[in-house]
């Protein structure tokens, strides 16, 4: 935990649940308490089990009193587990579904908007639900995601938008395949998720490139943003031989804030 603490990354994500054994489970929980109560320079976010397990109590009442930032929730199927764990919590700590896990959280992906401030995005996950429903894998043979998951991390991405929080892409498993993970980095950030999991320090850099906007796109957007700034209730107009309108300034100044 203190080595992760010096990477290049906005958060970290110390986990109590699946990288952790049952007969490990109270260690764990002390040593992920007594991190928390360090000087941090990251945000530090907590794994906790799932609601259900009967190990999330536990988990709260262990790290809790360090004050971490925000609780990763697996197992999440929308509003009424958002409810549930914000009834647990006091203070500003924020919470981080993972949103796919379970055959019903697809059902829930619309919900999680209006329930708590503390929701303060929504992630995804490819591994959990395929085990939940016997499949096979989630993946194609050239690694691609079965329809199943597409729709999964589909329905993500506007559930996250829907209820006005960032997007999470998933974790890219195979930490060696560089190219790979700088394609799957770019997709989606193409398709509007805001930043990305790693798995791996070897990722930071390949993610933090892929979610961090170009040079030529910042001057791009701020070419647009000045040009609606220069012709106040303009509808459309034209930028190097291009129309541009609303949803054009509405992209540059999303562009911007990040």
């Amino acid at each position: 935990m203190a080595k992760a603490a010096a990477l290049d990354v906005d958060a970290l994500i110390l986990d109590l649940e699946d990288s952790v054994t049952p007969g490990a489970k109270a260690r764990a929980r002390e040593a992920v308490a007594g991190f928390l109560r360090e000087p941090r320079s990251r945000a530090l976010f907590v794994r906790i089990n799932p609601l259900d397990s009967g190990l999330a109590e536990d988990d709260l009442a262990a790290v809790l009193s360090g004050r971490p930032d925000g609780i990763v929730l697996p197992k999440a199927e929308g509003a009424a587990s958002l409810a549930a764990l914000d009834a647990m919590l006091e203070g500003d700590i924020a919470i981080l579904p993972i949103a796919t896990e379970t055959p019903a959280a697809i059902f829930a992906l619309g919900s999680y908007g209006g329930v708590t401030s503390r929701l303060c995005g929504l992630t995804w996950g490819a591994e959990d639900l395929p085990a939940a429903i016997g499949a096979a894998t989630s993946r194609e043979e050239d690694g691609s995601y079965t329809a199943p998951y597409q729709l999964a991390r589909s329905l993500t991405l506007f559930g996250a938008h829907a209820a006005g929080v960032p997007a999470i892409e998933t974790v890219y498993p195979d930490f060696r395949d560089l190219d790979g993970l700088a394609a799957y980095a770019a997709r989606g950030r193409r398709d509007g998720f805001t930043g990305m999991m790693a798995i791996h320090p070897s990722q930071l850099a390949t993610i933090n490139t892929a979610f961090t906007p170009s040079a030529d796109e910042i001057a791009r957007a701020q070419a647009v943003v000045d040009l609606f700034a220069a012709n106040p209730g303009a509808g459309a107009l034209q930028l190097d031989g291009r129309m541009v309108d609303a949803p054009h300034l509405k992209a540059a100044r999303a562009v911007l804030g990040l």
